[in-house]
């Protein structure tokens, strides 16, 4: 039972997570200790339990995936979205510095985490830091471009958005807004366009089903240069969440409110708010800290 409740809550942290822009649900589910068994029960959805299914095998479907992980943290990632996007939506028109300076130190509390599992570094795994941090910081940090409302942009946009949801530190929703796709399919949900979701839906299938398969090779045969390259990937994306940002263009959201799109970063100006982001920074460490014990020994002895 502590188990399942261990698992809701990562689910729970997941889903917060999923709620900010440019904070990603994989960095949680990897600084907790479940992103492997994340990896692998997603890539058990596959051919063979497709036929399983069909054939109405329940009992072997149920051996070969893992629902008593997937339905915990489920119920844990739709609770925290139902119980706090109005919550979250309304601390980032109040206080978004200070929000921001908490997820932050979130993420820079898993940065130092992962450097002291992997440590000592010698070049080549420098080098592969310093790569995934500079190429992501980059694509962070690109303008959003426009792409053709046609169904294989759509599907394309699927598949990069929720390839970059399952990788530590790369938020899918700042992806959709550079491929120019999140006001497409913010449209598309606010009039009930099933057909466009339908694509968009297929692309996020093929994608989650395809790099899931890849990055399990890539931990399973490379998995200290793999979790190297994930902690710069992380590093890199530390650009979206920086505390005090320019707005740069907005745009109106379903509600009617004037709502920030593409921001870039400023220095601080007010001590105290530095004081007190500062505060909140430690506070994220802190919580990162409470996230990873929260990793069972066998699943570290896996790891």
């Amino acid at each position: 039972m502590f188990n399942y409740i261990r698992i809701f809550a990562i689910g729970f942290c997941m889903g917060v997570a999923d709620l900010i822009p440019g904070v990603s649900g994989g960095t949680i589910a990897f600084i907790s200790g479940i992103y492997d068994k994340l990896i692998n029960g997603i890539k058990s959805f596959d051919l063979v339990s497709i036929q399983l299914a069909l054939k109405f095998k329940i009992g072997e479907l149920w051996k070969r995936i893992p629902f008593l992980f997937f339905i915990p943290l489920g119920l844990g990632l739709v609770t925290a979205i139902l119980s706090l996007s109005q919550l979250l939506e309304s601390l980032f028109h109040t206080h978004p510095e200070k929000l921001w300076s908490f997820f932050f130190g979130l993420i820079l509390g898993s940065i130092f985490l992962l450097y002291r599992e992997t440590r000592p570094w010698n070049l080549r795994d420098s080098l592969f830091f310093a790569l995934a941090a500079i190429v992501t910081f980059w694509l962070v940090g690109l303008p959003a471009t426009q792409t053709p409302a046609t169904p294989f942009y759509l599907f394309l946009a699927g598949c990069i958005a929720i390839s970059a949801m399952i990788l530590p530190g790369i938020s899918g929703s700042y992806i959709l807004v550079i491929l120019g796709k999140y006001h497409q399919v913010l449209d598309a949900v606010n009039s009930r366009d099933f057909l466009s979701l339908a694509y968009f839906m297929v692309g996020m299938v093929v994608g989650v089903l395809s790099l899931v398969r890849i990055v399990s090779w890539f931990l399973r045969t490379h998995r200290h240069l793999t979790i190297i390259s994930l902690t710069g990937i992380m590093t890199g994306a530390l650009r979206t969440v920086w505390p005090w940002k320019e707005t740069v263009t907005t745009r109106i959201d379903s509600s009617g409110d004037i709502v920030p799109v593409i921001q870039r970063a400023v220095l601080p100006s007010n001590v105290g708010e530095i004081a007190i982001s500062l505060v909140l920074l430690a506070v994220g460490a802190c919580v990162v800290v409470l996230l990873s014990r929260m990793n069972p020994e066998e699943e570290k002895a896996a790891s």
